[in-house]
């Protein structure tokens, strides 16, 4: 029968010491109870007492069923100067009421005489003393050696002795920290060796875990090695976020633990929601979502070139190390100057449009693609674009409006103040003249204002629609203020979100296109849906 690892999320805790990465209590909340049907073991919520926002978080959770997880109190060892039973952080932990508390201590001899300012047996003490105090009133109890790997390679047997007193203070996990990042994977097999060793020899069951961080870019390395060696606790966040460079990544560590090493975890049953789980955390902390990384990103499962495209059509294992339904991903078929009639019949396919290979409009279609590329014009990103693209050349694409002329002002009356800009335009809708104007914060927003303006009364369901993200990239920088742009434009309603692009030496012009696309695409997605 295969190993069981444990599972525990740092997050809330860990994660939120990321530069640019907030929470608020209702959004630990909904992690919480994502992280629950997940099946993550044990998940760390704060250290309770540190401020306002940790105290009203384990105030709410105690009115929050979690069905598996158990949620987490954190804290360190008590001060050398008080007992358990009048220490501050150790009073806080059980007053955070948590069927869980972990605990950090000093493993490295330079902390404890630099930052602690005590002996080295004082600290062996209070490990022991905090350990011991909590054990009888908590259901379970994890000790976090602090630098244990830098603790190590500078003073082993002082590392270890700490290990031996959080084992008789009653921790039942004991898990080793690459605080600072440091640590390479072929450093750890010794360390592991010894360790296993030492509880061994000291009659010993406690679990041993393992919490990395990516300083050297081998925190997930690290974890997984860790696990290879008997490690059977990981600590680690969803997106890989932390401190500096972040934690071990666990929408990395879980898939290989399940699908690559075969060992049994909780997340296991219910892994097809990695990706719906990796997307919620980034959505609440307000942060773009990292395309490119393993297993949940965008690009993961995204194939440009035309011989990978007509390769995975045949057989996905060609060049996908798993199926990406499995952590709730998809694939993804890229349009660009590499594709071939493989990607564009793919893509057909997913649009739900009839065309063989043979068809004349598919030249023409691959013909304009490359040449629509070769002037700046990128698709990875603007599907919603290239799908237009397709049905104009299939002659499936309707005019909702047709331009007949707009105009775009700039009023700068005071050299402090900023420019008011307003934007007028003229159109026509099933032949009605359309003639209205608008101002806006900028040229791009006065215009999108003017035409949802002019089109709203005629297509209502235009309300619903927003501008999610909008992107300007130059694509000469030789040229200057003179150069092309490419603008990409992300938008979105109530149940769908599409990418269109517009390109031009002139931004608002290629603002322009991008938004023009953007309106047809949310026009014809709703006509179809009708």
């Amino acid at each position: 029968m295969a190993r069981t690892i444990e599972l525990y999320d740092t997050t809330l805790r860990d994660g939120t010491q990321a530069e640019n990465f907030n929470l608020s209590v209702e959004d630990k909340i909904k992690i919480c109870r994502q992280l629950d049907r997940l099946g993550i073991d044990y998940i760390e919520g704060g250290w309770p007492g540190s401020n306002p926002l940790a105290v009203d978080f384990f105030r709410r959770m105690q009115e929050v069923q979690l069905k598996r997880a158990r949620l987490t109190a954190f804290g360190s060892t008590r001060h050398f100067q008080k007992p358990p039973e009048r220490d501050a952080n150790i009073q806080a932990l059980l007053a955070a009421r948590t069927p869980a508390v972990t605990i950090f201590g000093k493993s490295w001899d330079i902390h404890v005489i630099d930052a602690l300012r005590i002996e080295l047996e004082d600290n062996l003490q209070i490990i022991e003393d905090s350990l011991a105090y909590l054990r009888p009133r908590v259901r379970h109890l994890i000790y976090d050696a602090e630098h244990f790997f830098d603790g190590f390679k500078n003073n082993r047997e002082y590392c270890l002795a700490t290990l031996g007193r959080a084992v008789a203070g009653g921790a039942e996990t004991l898990v080793l920290c690459d605080t600072n990042g440091g640590t390479l994977p072929h450093e750890i097999p010794e360390i592991m060796a010894r360790v296993r060793q030492f509880l061994d020899e000291s009659g010993s069951s406690a679990r041993i875990g393992i919490h990395s961080h990516n300083d050297s870019e081998t925190a997930v390395a690290n974890a997984l090695m860790s696990v290879h060696l008997g490690a059977s606790h990981v600590q680690g966040t969803i997106n890989g976020y932390g401190e500096r460079c972040g934690n071990a990544n666990l929408t990395s560590i879980i898939p290989a633990l399940i699908f690559k090493m075969g060992l049994e975890c909780e997340v296991g049953k219910r892994i097809d929601q990695l990706y719906n789980t990796a997307r919620l955390v980034d959505e609440l902390a307000n942060l773009p979502h990292n395309r490119y990384q393993p297993y949940v990103g965008d690009s993961a499962f995204a194939h440009k070139g035309g011989v990978h495209v007509s390769a995975v059509q045949r057989n996905p294992v060609t060049y996908e190390h798993i199926a990406p339904e499995k952590v709730g991903n998809m694939r993804r078929v890229l349009i660009s100057d590499q594709s071939g009639r493989a990607n564009v019949l793919m893509k057909a396919k997913k649009y739900g449009l009839e065309i063989d290979a043979d068809d004349p409009a598919m030249a023409s279609i691959v013909t304009e693609l490359k040449e629509l590329e070769n002037r700046g014009y990128q698709y990875e990103a603007a599907e919603a674009s290239f799908e237009l693209l397709m049905r104009r050349a299939l002659g499936l694409q309707r005019d909702f409006f047709t331009l007949e002329a707009f105009r775009v002002m700039n009023h700068k009356f005071d050299p402090v103040r900023p420019p008011y800009t307003e934007a007028t335009i003229r159109l026509y809708v099933n032949g009605n003249e359309v003639h209205t104007a608008a101002m806006g914060e900028g040229p791009v927003n006065a215009l999108d204002r003017a035409l949802r303006k002019a089109l709203t009364r005629f297509y209502p369901s235009l309300e619903d629609m927003e501008l999610a993200d909008y992107k300007v990239r130059v694509l000469s920088g030789e040229f200057g203020t003179g150069a092309k742009v490419r603008v990409l434009v992300e938008s979105k309603d109530g149940t769908d979100s599409w990418g269109t692009v517009g390109v031009s030496y002139n931004i608002i012009e290629a603002s322009w296109q991008a938004l023009v696309d953007s309106i047809n695409y949310k026009l014809m997605k709703d006509e179809q849906a009708g």
